[in-house]
Parts: structure tokens; C-alpha cells; sequence
């Protein structure tokens, strides 16, 4: 999924580099149409007068929940549901993917622990109980690979060989986006919008049907996404009336005014503008907003993000990174007409694609969102929403420039932050430091003695114990750790973290352990062989 740059911890190590996408900045010549919007409102009054009184400019604070991986046990979302509305959402943007139980020729779709149908009314009344409202979220375009990575629907690829976005030229697409859209509406009740999705619909164009009509000198790219667009939410609002599509903005970006205005999607549809990063450039999303106020988008949304968007496979999330990216966003909302602005989508990504691995888990990004949810509540970040943060979730203390390394709390899920952190801080190093930097490792048990089971009986005492106990310690803790996350995952979940964070380290650990058992015993055997020849 989209994201921006930033400190990066995996628990396994490795890098990333991030592809942030930002609309078009403005530099100081463009301050003039800045200013325009001064008759609505002025930047840094608001901005006062929020932090004055406490208020949000946003209506609706949503929080992200996104299935496609780790998608928490129902269980669980009991438990958190009251915390979100207590820290200021009224609001949740499910993304079901591959977790919700599609029916008839779409049941391929479900993932084997997908949501069950009453599982699904269990979470919209659970959500209702704690006033917080659903807009459910499918993507209909760019990021079908749930959909498309099965045979029965990979003939409507774009392009054959990739399964991320769906050909826009095919009837039976349309008719797919269709049936996916009215079984999730079927299962809501009362929905005021829906969120179709759209984002990143890379390698549009580039299928062959799409080739041959861009040969056509009127034709473009830009023409043929928006075709999309406007065929899938015309035919929402057909079948749902009562329910308005909302789109992600990026492929809206680079649209000119002229075209955008004449694809008729503004009134069709409410963009929702997505920048994950700290500084994002405010005065480029002022203009960029006036840009689709001029294109006829009478209403529009927000994304930020409270984890998920520093790193394809981070483990912990940067809090300082996020608030900075949140008081960004205020600052763009309180300089820009109040009656566009709908409200805000705390994005919280647990993988960037289907196929990726999983970054941050839900209860690791808590105390982030936490933050997050009370720096927009209170119209600012202070001293007042630290410790009232500290306080909602038990904390001693809330680390907001470095990954928190006291990390104890009472919120649910709270020991699964407390045992991640020790095993993205302390695991790969306390088992590096070991295998790699123990003189009587790397001296006199290498590679080549373990392969040969050969060992100086008087080196064995001077890491027999430590390996020993290394390995005590860590296997202790990760009985802990699954316990805990079995408390809110399911078992496919904890066995991919668990291979992708745990394994790595700890199984190079007990292989050592292993080779020195047999090292041991091999000297023994010839020990006792000598003794017998001696006899």
C-alpha cells in the first residue's frame, strides 16, 4: 500500500526503500492562490483557536482497520472498539480483502479464517455499541491481487502476467466489482458511504486491449482510469443510492482540470488525499485541494497514517513519525474551507500489497494511534494529550522520538507490544553477539568444526552455558509471545511472524546447541573406542 520514508526497525533486519507519492508541490511564487482561501479561513487562527478549544476540524476520525493481514479475532475488536471511541475515533474504514465470507462464484475469494457472515453483524454491533461508524472499504481497480491471483478470475487482468489491477475494458469486470459491492452492502446497514478503493493502479494501459484503445489519438491513460472510476461508482449509486463512493486521490493527481472536469467523476464520487509522511508539503495540498474544489468535488476526506507506512516489514512504530505527519494534516485542514473537509482515515497498513509481508501489528501500533487520535481531538500535540495518552493506556511513559523501549501497559493487547519490542531489540543481537563475536565460537567452534564435530574439550565450558541459557531465556519468552498472540490473531498469522521475526535467529541459535551436543557426544564415542583398544 501507499506509504512514505522513515526510521525503519524490523525485527529480522533488512531495508527498504520507501516510494513515497506526494501531489504536486508549490514553492513561495504560488503564495498568491495560498492567500485566496483567506476569506474562508486563516491558517494560524484556526490552528489557535483549535488548540484553544480543544476542538477537531475533522467530522469523522476513522480508524483503519486493514485485513488483508493479521486481521484480529473478533474477540479482540471487542476489546479495542471501546478504547478507539474513548481516544476520539467515531469512526472505522474496514478494508475486508480476502475477510469477508463472499458467497456464490465469489466464495474463492474468502480466505480460509475469513469472517463468518454473523462475525461480520458482531463487528458492525459492536462498532454501533461504541458509536463508531463503518465505511467498509473494497478495491475495485489497482490492488485486486485477493481477486485476481485466482484462476477463476485472472483472465481479467489488465495485464496477464500481473494480478494487481483489473482490466477496464472487459464487461465482466465491472460485473465482478458489482457482485463484491452489493454482497458487503448487503451485510451493512444503513451505510452513508462506501470506499471504492482505486489507489496505485499500476501498469494501466499496458494490456493489450488498453493499447489498442489508446491508439486512438483522443484517448489516454488518464481518460481510460477515469472511465473506470466513474462505471463503478455510477454503478453503485444505481443499485445504492443512499451511499457515496469514495475514491483514494492519487490517480486523480495528475489529471488535468479540464479532463477531470469533464469525466463528470466529481459528482459521482469524494476523494480521499493520502500522505503518510512528516513533512508533507501543506501548501502543495492547498492547492491541490483547490485544484478538485475548482473540478467540481463539493466534499472531501483525508488519509494520514498511524503505523504501517515507515517500512515494508516493520516490526515497531515511530510515534513521533506519525504525530508529525497528523499535525501536518491540521494544519492543511485549517487552511481550507471547513465545509469541504468530511473527515480523516487514520490509515493503519498491515501489508503494503497481498503478497507482502506484514508490517506493524495492530496492538503494537496502539499507543501511536493513541497520539494520533488525541493530537486531532485537542487540535495539537502537548504536554496535556502525553499524559492523557499515558493515563487511557497504562503507560509509565510514551516514547515519542525513539521506538519505545519500556514498553509495559494495560491495554489490550499490550503484553504483545511489551514481547515484540524485546524481540526486535534484544533476539538477532543477544544471538549475533553469541554466534558472531564469542571468541570461543568463532575460534574454536566455526563452520568447519561443527560440520566435523570437532571440539576442544577445554573451550566447551566457555559458551557451552551460554548457549544454553540464551536459549532458555528466549524459548521461555516465545511461549509467552504465542500465547499472547493467540489471544487476538489467528494461527496463520502467528506462524508468519513468528517465521519471519522469530525463527531466523533463534533457530541458528539451537542448530549451534544441537552441533555442540553432537560434537560432544562424537568425542566421547572415540573417547570410549581409545579405551576399549586399550583394554
Amino acid at each position: 500500500m501507499p506509504e512514505s520514508g522513515g526510521l525503519e526497525l524490523s525485527c529480522s533486519g533488512g531495508g527498504e526503500v520507501d516510494r513515497g507519492v506526494n501531489p504536486p508541490g508549490a514553492g513561495p511564487a504560488w503564495a498568491g492562490t495560498i492567500f485566496a482561501f483567506a476569506e474562508d479561513c486563516c491558517h494560524a487562527e484556526k490552528m489557535e483557536e483549535n488548540k484553544m478549544t480543544g476542538s477537531s476540524p475533522f467530522g469523522l476520525h476513522l480508524v483503519h482497520l486493514d485485513l488483508k493481514g493479521a486481521p484480529p479475532k473478533v474477540s479482540y475488536l471487542a476489546q479495542i472498539f471501546p478504547l478507539f471511541r474513548t481516544l476520539g475515533a467515531n469512526g472505522l474504514l474496514i478494508e475486508y480483502e480476502d475477510m469477508f465470507p463472499y458467497e456464490g462464484e465469489l466464495k474463492p475469494l474468502r480466505a480460509e479464517h475469513a469472517y463468518s457472515a454473523s462475525e461480520i453483524k458482531e463487528i458492525l454491533n459492536l462498532a454501533k455499541l461504541h458509536e463508531l461508524e463503518v465505511i467498509p472499504l473494497v478495491q475495485t481497480f489497482g490492488h485486486m491481487e485477493f481477486v485476481l491471483k485466482h484462476q477463476e478470475f485472472s483472465h481479467l487482468r489488465e495485464v496477464e502476467m500481473f494480478p494487481n489491477a483489473l482490466n477496464p475494458h472487459k464487461e465482466e469486470s465491472l460485473m465482478l466489482i458489482s457482485a463484491m459491492i452489493d454482497q458487503v452492502v448487503a451485510l451493512h446497514d444503513g451505510l452513508r458511504w462506501f470506499h471504492i478503493g482505486s489507489d496505485e493502479v499500476y501498469y494501466l494501459g499496458e494490456g493489450e486491449e488498453s493499447k489498442q484503445w489508446l491508439q486512438q489519438e483522443e484517448n489516454s491513460t488518464e481518460k481510460l482510469c477515469l472511465s473506470h472510476m466513474k462505471a463503478v461508482a455510477s454503478c453503485m449509486v444505481s443499485s445504492h443510492p443512499a451511499v457515496k463512493p469514495i475514491v483514494w486521490d492519487d490517480m486523480l493527481r495528475g489529471v488535468s482540470e479540464e479532463t477531470l472536469t469533464e469525466s463528470g467523476v466529481a459528482q459521482l464520487m469524494e476523494p480521499m488525499i493520502w500522505d503518510y509522511a512528516p513533512d508533507l508539503d501543506m501548501d502543495g495540498k492547498v492547492l491541490l485541494i483547490e485544484k478538485y474544489r475548482k473540478c467540481g468535488f463539493p466534499k472531501l476526506w483525508f488519509a494520514s497514517a498511524f503505523k504501517g507506512a515507515t517500512g515494508v516489514n516493520q516490526s515497531l512504530t515511530l510515534i513521533g513519525h506519525h504525530i508529525k505527519n497528523h499535525l501536518q494534516w491540521l494544519k492543511v485542514a485549517n487552511s481550507i474551507p471547513a465545509d469541504m473537509l468530511q473527515g480523516i482515515a487514520l490509515t493503519g497498513w498491515q501489508r503494503y500489497d497481498h503478497f507482502s509481508v506484514l508490517c506493524e501489528l495492530l496492538p503494537v501500533g496502539i499507543p501511536s494511534l493513541a497520539v494520533c487520535l488525541q493530537a486531532l481531538q485537542n487540535g495539537g500535540y502537548s504536554e496535556k494529550v502525553k499524559e492523557e495518552v499515558e493515563k487511557q493506556l497504562g503507560l509509565s511513559s510514551l516514547e515519542i522520538d525513539t521506538f519505545m523501549s519500556e514498553s509495559s501497559g494495560t491495554f489490550p493487547g499490550s503484553d504483545i507490544l511489551t514481547l515484540v519490542t524485546q524481540v526486535c531489540f534484544y533476539l538477532k543481537p543477544s544471538v549475533d553477539e553469541l554466534l558472531e563475536r564469542n571468541r570461543y565460537v568463532t575460534g574454536w567452534f566455526s563452520p568447519y568444526h561443527r560440520k566435523r564435530r570437532i571440539v576442544h574439550p577445554i573451550m566447551i565450558h566457555h559458551f557451552q552455558l551460554d548457549a544454553l541459557s540464551l536459549l532458555s531465556k528466549w524459548n521461555v519468552m516465545m511461549q509467552e509471545l504465542q500465547a499472547a498472540l493467540e489471544r487476538v490473531f489467528y494461527t496463520c498469522t502467528i506462524e508468519e511472524w513468528m517465521e519471519e521475526n522469530v525463527h531466523p535467529s533463534l533457530h541458528k541459535l539451537q542448530e549451534v546447541v544441537d552441533d555442540l551436543d553432537k560434537a560432544i557426544q562424537a568425542q566421547s564415542y572415540q573417547l570410549s573406542q581409545t579405551a576399549k583398544h586399550l583394554i
